[in-house]
């Protein structure tokens, strides 16, 4: 099989530039003999066409299409996303005319079907992992990190994407809430997040600053009243770093009992939960790219006897 791949989202800075990176290697390394995966924008001469993120969804693809829909946050919150609502309504009919559409949570998976009338037969879920170098660093790691950066020595972490503000991801409610130890925030900041009170900014770093920045923190906060998958708490376990999170459907389905969950939008006890958070950390879930690939080859044998 010669499967092609839209890579371009690769650089993105959040989570579907890390989806992006980690499962193009992974799919390398687990195709079978005779299985290629090539980088396209356009398919030529590919049996399916892989658009993991939805910019890349063609609305007329000359092969069956594989899409990833990471979530479905504009669809269901139209007030807050109303830009972003628009510029997505072409690419959702094209997911709506994919072969097969991955999800990474059965939560998402659900407001496809009930948001774009998809078929549950035509879903493949498939969960996400952390990255192969996010593991808990030496000691001698995190003070050279913490030194470099200007970090405390105790603080409270969140990870994510910090260029727009996201209703969703509730940061400066997070900011604003009391709180006794220090608040990191590890992300590529726009201006609105160089205005947050009382906050420590890394701004974007490499994956062994960022796993030694989880190794050293108390605990990572997380939150958000909606995801699709929620990764940073999954890099974090896979630290060794305990997480407190708000209590939404995805983050649940993938942490199970792995985390301290609070109600949507109690910032004080989110922060009290993560202040109070000890080691050891639970293990992360047993899934790693590598298998995420493989449940991904499946998906695009099921899209070319599909199509």
């Amino acid at each position: 099989m010669r499967a092609g791949f839209d890579a371009r989202g690769r650089h993105d800075s959040r989570g579907i530039g890390r989806y992006v990176r980690c499962l193009l290697d992974a799919l390398r390394a687990t195709a079978a003999d005779g299985d290629e995966v090539v980088e396209v924008r356009r398919p030529r001469r590919v049996d399916v066409h892989h658009s993991p993120w939805i910019d890349g969804a063609l609305l007329h693809p000359p092969c069956p299409m594989v899409v990833t829909l990471h979530d479905l946050v504009p669809l269901k919150r139209r007030g807050e996303y109303l830009r972003t609502g628009l510029r997505f309504r072409l690419r959702y009919r094209a997911v709506q005319r994919a072969t097969r559409v991955v999800v990474p949570t059965r939560a998402v998976a659900s407001d496809a079907v009930e948001l774009l009338g998809l078929d549950p037969g035509r879903l493949d879920v498939i969960g996400y992992a952390p990255a192969n170098a996010l593991r808990p660093a030496d000691p001698e790691r995190v003070a050279e990190t913490r030194r470099r950066h200007g970090l405390p020595e105790r603080y409270l972490l969140w990870v994510g994407g910090l260029e727009h503000p996201d209703p969703r991801k509730r940061v400066a409610d997070l900011a604003k809430a009391p709180r006794t130890l220090p608040l990191v925030l590890v992300g590529r900041p726009g201006r609105w997040a160089q205005e947050l009170p009382g906050v420590h900014l890394t701004g974007q770093v490499s994956d062994e600053d960022l796993a030694a920045i989880y190794t050293g923190a108390r605990a990572l906060v997380f939150p958000s009243d909606d995801e699709g998958f929620g990764l940073p708490p999954v890099e974090a376990l896979a630290c060794g770093t305990p997480v407190a999170a708000c209590d939404s459907p995805a983050v649940r389905e993938v942490l199970g009992d792995r985390a301290s969950f609070v109600a949507v939008g109690d910032m004080e006890a989110l922060l009290a939960e993560g202040e109070a958070a000890a080691r050891p950390a639970p293990d992360p879930p047993a899934w790693t790219w590598e298998d995420n690939a493989r449940a991904t080859w499946e998906s695009y044998a099921r899209a070319v006897a599909e199509g």
